[in-house]
């Protein structure tokens, strides 16, 4: 069977026979020019085919989705000739029956439409249970991936942390060692048995150790931090103390003042 997009032949149109030497005199009429072939349809994307299906026939193909007639192709292929290729609209339908919209569509419609939007036909239950059914595969395969996808993610932030915890322990590691290789009056040798390192390793470690100490930020000044004397008071001199009972106990030095009469029975008592 021919391809709906090639176009056949004319009936009755035949090839006019060559002149021949024996009948000059015969007068041979101009064969006839074939008629023009129409114009092949060219191929649409998916996208594309959408687009133009919108615009031929807005009352199906405009949103929102609705359940397409049976055998919808061939009325496409009437109503709008030499428009799509048999391959575009295989590929369109394909895929827009496919769509998670267009079986939704299918589980909650009662009936099938046409071009024009008018019913076409019932829709069986059993389609729309094969849709029911396709909606809750493609559901729970997308719940099971981002469930993968959540666990991935966790799994690579704890690594992470235990990477950069186990960097933090090394860098302070190579810093304790590096202080105290600077302090120690033991020879390298000796140094590296204390600490189990190869004394091969000992240079490169070390040395690894001062560009880390290079990189760390300096200390903030004595007077920034935490602890450090209040703004609002200066230096204190020699034998001043501040305001408040002495810490050894005694009674701070300096004139008594005046005091009452002691009430009667709290005197003290007399000699004997």
């Amino acid at each position: 069977m021919p391809d709906d997009d090639q176009t056949l032949p004319e009936p009755g149109a035949a090839s006019v026979p060559p002149e021949t030497a024996e009948t000059p005199e015969t007068a041979v009429e101009p064969a006839a020019e074939p008629a023009e072939a129409a114009p092949r349809a060219a191929e649409l994307s998916p996208a594309e085919c959408a687009a133009r299906l919108a615009e031929l026939f807005p009352a199906l193909f405009a949103p929102p989705p609705k359940p397409l007639k049976l055998r919808i192709q061939a009325d496409i292929q009437a109503r709008a000739p030499g428009i799509f290729t048999r391959r575009t609209l295989s590929v369109f339908l394909h895929r827009y029956t496919t769509s998670n919209a267009y079986l939704s569509a299918l589980v909650k419609a009662e009936q099938r439409f046409d071009l024009d939007g008018q019913p076409a036909g019932e829709l069986s239950a059993e389609h729309r249970e094969l849709a029911a059914a396709e909606i809750a595969r493609r559901r729970g395969v997308h719940e099971q991936r981002r469930a993968a996808e959540r666990a991935a993610a966790r799994a690579a932030d704890a690594e992470a942390r235990r990477q950069q915890q186990a960097d933090h322990e090394a860098r302070r590691d190579r810093a304790g060692l590096l202080r105290a290789f600077e302090t120690t009056t033991l020879t390298p040798a000796n140094f590296c048995a204390l600490k189990g390192i190869a004394e091969a390793e000992l240079e490169a470690v070390l040395e690894q150790a001062r560009r880390e100490r290079a990189e760390r930020p300096p200390m903030p000044p004595r007077e920034a931090r935490p602890g450090g004397p209040r703004p609002d008071r200066g230096p204190r001199r020699d034998g001043e103390r501040g305001p408040g009972p002495r810490r050894d106990g005694a009674r701070p030095q300096g004139p008594r003042g005046e005091r009452g009469p002691r009430p009667e029975g709290q005197g003290r008592p007399p000699k004997r």
